[in-house]
């Protein structure tokens, strides 16, 4: 698996003080538990020996319904700690996605509503997911972080500074995961992207992707989106299946290139869009076995895959996506490690999807390897994150970045 950078603070506090230029009064966190040299740093437990083996025998002692849960992000709408823990003891899910309406007014507020979430004493904490890319799509109201309608035009370095505030953000949320990254690149300003991504084109959207990764990552897990890129398919695959006839080479020399940045500068996941390369596969990426093996084979990912909204695919209305379970499994199948829903979801939701993918192994559907696989591959990325060897804080003694 792959290892997470070691942080050390003084680094980025210096780095957000020096390329920030604008954003709010926010102190820079501060980490508990500094190190005998005085400098607080993120320790990766991929450097123990044991976590691989605590890995394999959390999710050996798994039973299948608990190993399908535990590849589920689900979602519910509330604020209200004690719905948020009921959905996460009553489920099992491994992960949760915080959207606008989990958000209270306050990062205190959101602090209690975040530690909800984490039910379960004999595993590592769940992921808890956050859309913070800033800007365009912003969960938290308090980031007015420099975002990608400038930062798009502005030197890495400061796109650096800004993620390593706004990862600091996520992280005080509560949330240990940012699916915040855009490696998409286009520039086509008509294109719903064109505002979200990071460069206008593949050499300039590396570089600052670069950049964004290397830094969010020593606060929450980064994940780039939306694989294998929007820009070269015209349309909103929230509403349907965007689709390019742009062939592997030529995706190769162009919309490849910011995810092999990403990738390279230790992204933890990649979130695979609902859009179609069709010299390629006809099918979405997110259901596509060959985009997975190009993922893990050709590009050397080998950290957490998930899927973009699931629900987003019954929005575009065509029937043979109507079935959400059949989607989840086929997903899975493909080779994602972790899957996402939120639209049309209900609170029974994610038990559904539990179900589902069960029934698909014990049916033999779905191949007991590959659930184990994702199970695996999400425990370890709990692991990970559990183990950091930080907590984030506001200090109130530090001068706010300016």
């Amino acid at each position: 698996m792959r290892r997470r950078h070691p942080f050390v603070l003084a680094a980025v506090v210096v780095a957000m003080t020096a390329a920030v230029t604008t954003g709010p009064a926010i102190a820079a966190p501060t980490a508990t538990a500094p190190t005998a040299t005085g400098q607080p740093t993120l320790v990766h437990p991929a450097d123990a020996p044991e976590t691989s083996a605590a890995t394999q025998r959390l999710v050996a002692e798994m039973t299948t319904s608990e190993r399908a849960a535990s590849i589920v992000m689900g979602h519910i709408s509330s604020q209200n700690p004690a719905e948020l823990s009921g959905c996460m003891e009553q489920t099992g899910i491994g992960g949760f996605i915080l959207m606008g309406a989990n958000v209270p007014g306050s990062e205190a507020e959101l602090q209690r509503v975040s530690a909800a979430l984490a039910t379960d004493s004999s595993l590592p904490g769940p992921l808890i997911a956050i859309d913070q890319e800033g800007g365009i799509v912003s969960r938290l109201p308090w980031d007015q972080f420099p975002a990608s309608t400038t930062l798009k035009e502005r030197p890495a370095a400061e796109v650096a500074a800004s993620f390593a505030a706004r990862g600091s953000l996520v992280a005080r949320a509560g949330a240990n995961v940012n699916f915040g990254i855009v490696a998409d690149t286009t520039s086509e300003r008509t294109s719903f992207i064109f505002g979200r991504a990071l460069g206008a084109d593949p050499a300039s959207a590396a570089e600052r992707v670069a950049a964004a990764v290397t830094a969010e990552e020593q606060f929450a897990a980064s994940t780039l989106k939306h694989f294998p890129g929007h820009g070269a398919a015209p349309g909103d695959s929230h509403e349907l299946i965007p689709s390019t006839d742009k062939t592997l080479d030529e995706w190769r020399q162009s919309d490849a290139v910011p995810f092999v940045a990403g990738i390279e500068a230790g992204a933890s996941l990649l979130m695979f869009g609902h859009l179609s390369y069709t010299a390629v596969d006809s099918a979405p990426a997110s259901l596509s076995p060959r985009w997975h093996e190009i993922a893990r084979d050709d590009l050397g990912f080998d950290g957490v895959i998930v899927t973009d909204d699931l629900g987003m695919l019954q929005s575009t209305g065509i029937p043979e996506y109507a079935d959400p379970i059949a989607n989840a499994v086929a997903a899975v199948a493909a080779g994602n490690d972790l899957v996402l829903s939120i639209a049309h979801t209900t609170p029974e939701t994610a038990s559904e999807l539990t179900a589902g993918i069960t029934t698909a192994v014990e049916s033999g559907s779905l191949s007991a390897e590959r659930l184990q696989d994702a199970a695996e591959r999400v425990m370890t990325l709990r692991l990970e994150l559990a183990a950091s060897g930080a907590v984030w804080a506001p200090c109130a003694d530090c001068e706010p970045a300016s």
